[in-house]
């Protein structure tokens, strides 16, 4: 009975530390221990099943207290999210406990690092992934710790956080053993060292970047229009547009070359076919023939029609006369040209669901999801603006947190990093902030400038070393301007994408066939 207290305290304390750790509290320091309570219940445990059930209660308390405002927009949606994602978080710690039973020492001890990176990565690239809680996030508040970004990616961060705990792990575990003998001082050292090097190498990166012009600026524009009441409603959208136009025209200047507006700024359905002769437009087209020198990148709900089923996103006209394809949409705008881009990384549930749970669409639908779901582009696109100025990433929402996505972007030539995104659904908490400032460590990894158009708060330019130069605070409107230099680099992070992952992700499978090995030979070995 004492375990079994000992053990639900570790699983919620262990909860309560990688809280206390999360962005934006300034106590980040504690994630480099967060994890020790679940190494000791693993520790602790005999049961696989027992450990299961504590696993599960400290990964429903982690997801509950760091993202508890999911559910200020759909409360149904936002349960279902953290039950789920628990669930699934669970999967690598269980494996890392069966792999410690079956192989002893520091290949069995270490394998959590393995099996956590791996999962982070398969978690960032199917229909339920929701990466928000992955490690290396937890220092975007602190860009100037993690300059080695540009390297390794966010996955770097993940693995320093996990040595980090198991090596603290170890340590104590000579303590117990052992005393203060040598081993565990070279054990303490190396944690030290382990702590601080990765910092110090940090403050020594100085990146001589090569510069294409500094010439242009670029606006945001932050409307702040309330998603819950008149951003939607219907008699609304030309009012809305034409509050973004006016606090767009109240920053540009000859040398604008781009404005940015929000997701879905356009707020109704609109043909992406024939958006040129969109009569609700018309102010749109009128206030870029009236500056022709710049171009629009805004976000809109977009839709296009076919006589056939082009796709399982596909969704058939009620009279029968075909089908129709809705998108979150991107689009860069001229005077006479539209560029489009429609977004992949979907929010599960929202706008997305995965083929096997289909069937659950009406269940979606009516909390708020889309129910057969967005469309999405399959490839990268860039956009360009008319003057060449820029070669522009497209960010919709919280594919800012996908480090690995945006690579393949920026390794085609992109010069700058545009995120668009609405970030009001969740009201004045955690989320909007954290959302932006996961937004620095993609600067770092690309070392491009991003400019962030949020709709309610927080727009904002970061220059590639994570630094927020401009910011419009939450709840207000207003446009901001920057003069923003076009760097042509390409890191190491865009030249070769998640490499850490992806190579881990294979040792982590390896590692898991010598561990079911092991058991199986274990199992026939006779005993003495």
């Amino acid at each position: 009975m004492q375990a079994t207290r000992n053990n639900l305290w570790l699983s919620l304390g262990g909860a309560l530390l990688l809280w206390a750790s999360w962005p934006t509290s300034p106590l980040t320091l504690l994630i480099f221990v967060g994890w020790l309570p679940m190494l000791f219940v693993a520790e602790n445990e005999t049961s696989w099943k027992r450990f299961f059930g504590y696993t599960y209660i400290h990964m429903v308390g982690w997801n509950v207290l760091v993202t508890w405002w999911v559910a200020k927009a759909s409360a149904i949606g936002g349960v279902s999210a953290f039950f789920a994602n628990s669930l699934i978080m669970c999967i690598p710690w269980l494996l890392y406990y069966f792999t410690r039973k079956h192989i002893k020492g520091f290949v069995g001890s270490t394998s959590i690092i393995f099996y956590w990176v791996a999962f982070e990565y398969l978690h960032h690239n199917w229909d339920l992934s929701w990466p928000w809680l992955s490690l290396g996030n937890v220092f975007a508040t602190h860009p100037n710790w993690v300059q080695w970004y540009e390297y390794t990616g966010a996955a770097g961060g993940t693995v320093w956080i996990l040595a980090s705990n198991v090596l603290v792990f170890h340590l104590l575990y000579l303590y117990r053993s052992e005393g203060r003998t040598l081993r565990y001082f070279i054990s303490a050292i190396a944690w030290i060292a382990l702590l601080f090097v990765p910092i110090l190498l940090s403050s020594l990166i100085k990146n001589d970047l090569t510069l294409l012009h500094n010439k242009y600026n670029v606006v945001v524009v932050q409307p702040n229009i309330d998603p819950y009441g008149e951003k939607f409603n219907a008699g609304t959208q030309e009012a809305q547009l034409q509050k973004l136009i006016t606090l767009s025209e109240k920053q540009i200047d000859a040398q604008t070359a781009l404005v940015v507006w929000p997701e879905t700024a356009v707020p109704f359905p609109t043909n992406e076919k024939t958006i040129k002769d969109n009569f609700a437009l018309r102010p749109l087209w009128q206030f870029l023939a009236d500056h022709s020198q710049i171009n629009l990148l805004t976000g809109l709900e977009g839709y296009q029609q076919f006589t056939d089923r082009v796709s399982r996103y596909a969704k058939p006209f009620q009279d029968g006369s075909g089908f129709y394809e809705m998108y979150n949409t991107a689009l860069m705008l001229d005077s006479s040209h539209v560029q489009l881009y429609h977004k992949s990384k979907l929010v599960p549930g929202v706008e997305v669901l995965p083929g096997f749970l289909n069937f659950m669409a009406p269940v979606f639908e009516k909390f708020g999801g889309t129910g057969g779901g967005y469309a999405r582009d399959t490839t990268a696109h860039l956009f360009t603006t008319s003057n060449k100025s820029y070669q522009v990433t497209p960010a919709i929402c919280y594919e800012s947190i996908y480090g690995d996505y945006l690579a393949d972007f920026n390794r085609k030539g992109s010069n700058l990093v545009c995120v668009i995104t609405n970030d009001g659904w969740w009201g004045n908490t955690q989320g909007h902030k954290q959302h932006m400032n996961y937004a620095r460590l993609r600067a770092i990894e690309s070392r491009k400038w991003v400019a962030r158009s949020a709709n309610t708060g927080i727009s904002c330019f970061i220059d590639p070393f994570g630094n927020i130069i401009q910011q419009l605070p939450w709840d207000v409107d207003g446009a901001l301007k920057q003069t923003i230099p076009a760097y042509t680099d390409i890191t190491f992070f865009t030249k070769h994408g998640d490499w850490i992952s992806k190579l881990l992700a294979l040792l982590a499978a390896a590692l898991l066939l010598l561990a079911i090995v092991k058991k199986f030979l274990n199992k026939r070995a006779p005993s003495v």
